[in-house]
């Protein structure tokens, strides 16, 4: 089997379309599944998917959605891992899209582009990401490959265990720090074309936005501890820019962990850092390199999420 797509629901009305979106795919029907995981705690209406025999139906009961998506994923057959949420939906030809890019490539994480559309289903805007091939430092500094517009090697995901526990994250984040945790070893391929809707803002949301910055933080400190780390920073920094936010981020690291009284962690960040700065060589001399020691990571797709959800927390989180 080609994919399994794994859909966690709070029991929104919003379901239906989503499971509809895979199920109407212009795929052989024998190559992917459909596994919806109610975490709602109560029962589902009724819907005409539910008698599809390409859809499985578990109920996890109200334990947060990193145990729900976990849950679906090892009861999938798929060579591939697609996660949707419940409020989300797939465009027509999107497995077609995303089944070439991955046969194209032996990346870990295949991806397409995205529309993010407010609660009325208006557009706010369309992402088409320019990431491939080793991408780890990019995601350290928090660019997004949504799940919804991707297939991941199910291989790969077990290699990290799935989704970190929400609160070993803080409450969040989880998906951002799954494409860490993959990029650390693995590659990233995609291209362009319009793959999913993806929903963005804070009315019925099950993301904690107010503390996205601890939660960030939290999964950036696991990145940076991961084995090989550095050298896989180092081989993703094409450009002076990359460079200087590997400076950035082990400084930061500094900081925070003093605070904490982590001495050892600031003295093994402090050596990276050091080390980041004697191999920047004549990167050392260009301002965007300094421009990436000494400035917050700007990020379009960011910024829009921001947009929506600016009436929920009123200030910048994305650091």
């Amino acid at each position: 089997m080609l994919c399994s797509t794994i859909i966690p629901t709070i029991g929104r009305p919003t379901l239906e379309r989503a499971v509809e979106s895979v199920l109407n795919q212009d795929c052989a029907a024998d190559t992917f599944e459909v596994i919806v995981i109610n975490d709602s705690g109560q029962p589902l209406p009724a819907a005409k998917w539910q008698s599809s025999d390409r859809v499985r139906l578990i109920h996890t009961n109200r334990r947060n959605r990193s145990v729900a998506r976990n849950s679906g994923a090892a009861m999938a057959h798929g060579r591939y891992l697609h996660f949707l949420d419940d409020d989300d939906w797939m465009l027509p030809g999107a497995f077609t899209c995303l089944q070439q890019i991955a046969a194209s490539s032996q990346a870990s994480w295949a991806y397409g582009g995205f529309r993010m559309v407010d609660s009325a289903n208006e557009t706010i805007q369309e992402v088409r990401l320019q990431l491939k091939g080793n991408c780890f430092v990019q995601l350290v500094a928090s660019e997004w490959l949504p799940l919804q517009a991707s297939f991941i090697r199910a291989d790969a995901f077990w290699g990290v265990g799935g989704f970190a526990s929400l609160p070993s994250l803080l409450g969040g984040y989880e998906d951002i720090d799954l494409c860490r945790q993959i990029a650390a070893t693995g590659d990233i391929a995609g291209e362009e074309s319009i793959v999913a809707c993806i929903r963005i803002g804070d009315q019925g949301s099950t993301t904690d936005y107010n503390n996205m910055f601890n939660q960030n933080r939290q999964s950036r400190e696991k990145a940076l501890a991961l084995p090989g780390a550095f050298s896989r920073m180092r081989a993703s920094a094409h450009h002076g820019y990359w460079h200087g936010r590997i400076v950035y981020y082990y400084l930061t690291s500094m900081k925070w962990n003093w605070q904490r009284r982590r001495l050892f962690v600031v003295a093994s960040r402090g050596t990276h850092m050091l080390a980041a700065l004697a191999l920047a060589g004549r990167r050392l001399f260009s301002t965007h390199f300094w421009h990436g020691a000494t400035q917050p990571h700007f990020n379009p797709v960011r910024t829009a999420v921001e947009a929506a959800n600016r009436n929920l927390y009123g200030q910048t989180t994305w650091r």
